[in-house]
This record gives structure tokens, C-alpha cells and sequence, in this order.
């Protein structure tokens, strides 16, 4: 009669045992790092991807515009000003000179996306090798830093992106310098905070124990580890760029007419809103759902990048 065969006998003859399929194919899938882990819960979050889906959409629009708008943004006629939303020919009206407004908005979507981002870049460029030098050198360098950062905090966002542009003088350019201006100091600070927080990581004495420069290790391992929180901080004020940038256009201190910009475009219908409301308010509907996009977004991203090793 045959011994039953055991998991005891199976070891006392040195036989391994098979594993399961899906162990297996756990132990040969390869793996996706850090940044591939992101990507996998980013695209499992359908909040997150209805608003990159939104965002995703404007800036086609934006790009593809001039081919695609129904009518020339820049045409008007006196005799068919202030058309309802619904009309046969203005889809979603037309403004106070007799232009469609959806290829205005269509066209704008290009200035304000433009003004929005670049001053949000830009401030990540420089805010970012403001504070990675701060924090990783400290002593003197970060106090004189971080001190000079101070100052700008000692004016609300607003008043300060308002008397840049003022003393400055208006026009796209002069906006973008004042809006970099007023972001530097933001993520300046949080590039400093997660840097400090880093500098006596064991990789980090490593590098400096292996004969690595102080650029090296910033650029290398400094910088490959806080890029992502400092990056997610960022996208988070592309949406307050927008609102500040479409203010200084309403103030006359952004865009100037005729070009077609969001801010600029609730400045010149705001005569307009006892007479068709719904038209005034594209505008600043279009901000507000852009503005909503981007933040809603930044948190799926910054959720994403919340995983406990």
C-alpha cells in the first residue's frame, strides 16, 4: 500500500514545491518603480481622470482653434450684438460687438492656458533651485534666502501680482513677470521644507563620502528626490495663476483688446450683464471650470503619490 504523500515527505525528499500561477506571475512581473506606481493609481482614480480628461480637451481647443472656431473671433457686426445663448447662427451668443463668443472663448482658451502655465513654470524652475540650495546648504545661505523670501510673504498673492503689473505697466509680458514673481517665493519655500528634510539621508552622506560635488549630489540625488512634491505643489497653483492672470487682464493690466482672453472678455461684458447675464457669464464659467480641473487634478496626483513603501 502507498505512503499518502505529505508536505513533511515532501521535504524529507527535497522536492520543491510548484507554485501557483499567479504567484508566479507576481514574482516575474516586472516591476514599475516609483513614478510607474503613480501612474497606476492616477488612472484608477476617475476624479482625477475626468479632470485631466477637461484640461485635456481645453488645450486641444487651444491649440487646434484657429481651424476649428465656426467664425472669425475678431468679426463682428453691430446689428447682431449681444445675441441669446441658443441662437441659430451664435451658438452661445454673440458679445457687445457682435462677435461669437464661442470662437471667442475657443481663441482665449490660448492666452489664458498661456498665462496660467508659464508663470507657474517659470516659478518652478527658479523657486525650485532657490530652496534645493537653501535646504541643502543651510547655515547663512538659508537664512539670507529664506529671509528674502519672507518679505514677499508679507503681501497677499493679489495686492502683490496688482502693484507688480501696475509698476510695470500693462501687457502679456509684464503680467507673466509679475505672477513669476508673486510664485517664486511659494514653492522657493516648499523646495527648501522637503530638502531640509532629506539632507542627512544616508544616500545623501553616501554621495558626499564617495568624493560627489555639492552640485552633483543636488542635481542628482537632492533633486530626483523632491522634484515630485515640489511638482505637485505646482500644478496646484495653475489654477490660482489663471484666476490672478484673468484679474489683471479685467484690470486692464494683462491683455489688451481686441485679442480674446477670458479676464479680459468679463471686463467688456460686464456692461452687458443686466442685458443678457448668461453671455457676461461664459467667461468667467470657463475659468471657473478650468481653475476646478486643474485643483481637482493636483489632488488625484498628490494621492497618487502617497504610497507607504
Amino acid at each position: 500500500m502507498t505512503a499518502p504523500v505529505t508536505a513533511a515527505s515532501v521535504a524529507l525528499d527535497g522536492a520543491v514545491p510548484t507554485a501557483s500561477p499567479v504567484a508566479e506571475a507576481e514574482a516575474f512581473a516586472p516591476s514599475r518603480g516609483f513614478w510607474g506606481h503613480v501612474g497606476h493609481r492616477l488612472v484608477r482614480d476617475p476624479v482625477a481622470m475626468a479632470a485631466g480628461a477637461v484640461i485635456l480637451t481645453i488645450v486641444l481647443v487651444a491649440i487646434f482653434a484657429p481651424w476649428i472656431t465656426p467664425m472669425d473671433p475678431y468679426k463682428g457686426s453691430m446689428l447682431r450684438r449681444l445675441r441669446p445663448v441658443g441662437d441659430a447662427t451664435y451658438w452661445l451668443g454673440s458679445d457687445e460687438l457682435g462677435r461669437d463668443m464661442l470662437s471667442r472663448l475657443m481663441v482665449g482658451a490660448r492666452l489664458s492656458l498661456f498665462m496660467g502655465v508659464t508663470p507657474v513654470l517659470i516659478a518652478f524652475a527658479i523657486g525650485s533651485s532657490i530652496g534645493i540650495l537653501a535646504g541643502y546648504v543651510g547655515g547663512w545661505t538659508n537664512t539670507i534666502l529664506m529671509r528674502t523670501i519672507d518679505v514677499f510673504f508679507a503681501f497677499p498673492s493679489v495686492l502683490l501680482a496688482i502693484a507688480l503689473s501696475g509698476a510695470l505697466g500693462a501687457g502679456i509680458f509684464n503680467a507673466i513677470v509679475s505672477l513669476t514673481c508673486v510664485f517664486v517665493p511659494q514653492i522657493a519655500r516648499v523646495a527648501e521644507s522637503v530638502t531640509t528634510g532629506i539632507r542627512k539621508r544616508d544616500y545623501i552622506d553616501a554621495a558626499k563620502l564617495s568624493g560627489a560635488s555639492a552640485l552633483t549630489i543636488m542635481r542628482v540625488q537632492v533633486l530626483g528626490n523632491v522634484v515630485g512634491p515640489i511638482f505637485v505643489y505646482a500644478t496646484s497653483l495653475i489654477s490660482v495663476s489663471m484666476i490672478l492672470a484673468s484679474g489683471l487682464s479685467f484690470l486692464g493690466l494683462g491683455v489688451r483688446p481686441p485679442e480674446p482672453e477670458w479676464g479680459l472678455m468679463l471686463n467688456t461684458l460686464r456692461t452687458a450683464i443686466y442685458v443678457n447675464p448668461m453671455v457676461a457669464a461664459l467667461p468667467g464659467l470657463a475659468i471657473f471650470i478650468v481653475s476646478i480641473a486643474f485643483n481637482l487634478f493636483s489632488d488625484g496626483l498628490r494621492t497618487a503619490m502617497e504610497i507607504r513603501q
